[in-house]
């Protein structure tokens, strides 16, 4: 019987040592769960801070991109623009040598002349041709504004020529496919 008493005075002390152990448990199991929130909110802000920073980079990779590409087109547009004012600066010496090369064609004993100019205006004319320059064809062509400026209008010789270019006044030139200088044309009327 003495067990017996002792057994039930010692329950009590068992379930309060295991209720103690059991709070102690669930406080731990509490700290652990708010340890584990905080953790998980941790870790979500890193990852929007991380996609943030993610989104950034490739915004800002993009720009530079784009800035790179525009850099790249604004240097071949400053070359093209230089070489068309220095192609646009050499046009008076070309048409200088047509000038000089239908002035000695009239000429007795100017062959050596007419070589010579024509030898030179075919150098340089086969070197703008390289940069990109061409001759405007407009004599027996329709009349053309994209291409052509009436100088004046002259009663053409025959029916099939009128609104056609009867004279060339000035040479034309495209650089590049765009008009460099608009070829100045006598059009039929």
């Amino acid at each position: 019987m003495a067990d017996k008493e002792q057994m039930k005075k010692g329950e009590p002390q068992s379930e309060k040592k295991i209720r103690e152990a059991l709070k102690k448990a669930e406080k731990r199991v509490e700290e652990l769960e708010k340890k584990l929130q905080e953790n998980e909110e941790a870790v979500k802000s890193a990852e929007e801070k991380c996609s943030a920073a993610k989104n950034d980079y490739l915004r800002l990779m993009a720009e530079f991109d784009t800035f790179r590409r525009r850099s790249a087109e604004d240097r071949l547009e400053l070359v093209k623009s230089a070489s068309a004012d220095t192609i646009k600066g050499l046009l008076p010496v070309l048409d200088d040598c047509e000038i000089a090369l239908k002035q000695l064609e009239g000429v007795e004993g100017s062959e050596d002349a007419v070589e010579g100019v024509n030898l030179i205006f075919s150098k340089l004319m086969a070197f703008l041709k390289t940069k990109g320059l061409e001759k405007i064809e407009a004599k027996g062509k329709e009349f053309d504004t994209e291409l052509h400026e009436a100088v004046t209008m002259f009663p053409s010789p025959s029916e099939d020529m009128k609104g056609k270019v009867i004279e060339v006044a000035q040479t034309g030139y495209l650089l590049g496919g765009k008009v460099l200088r608009y070829a100045k044309v006598i059009v039929g009327a």
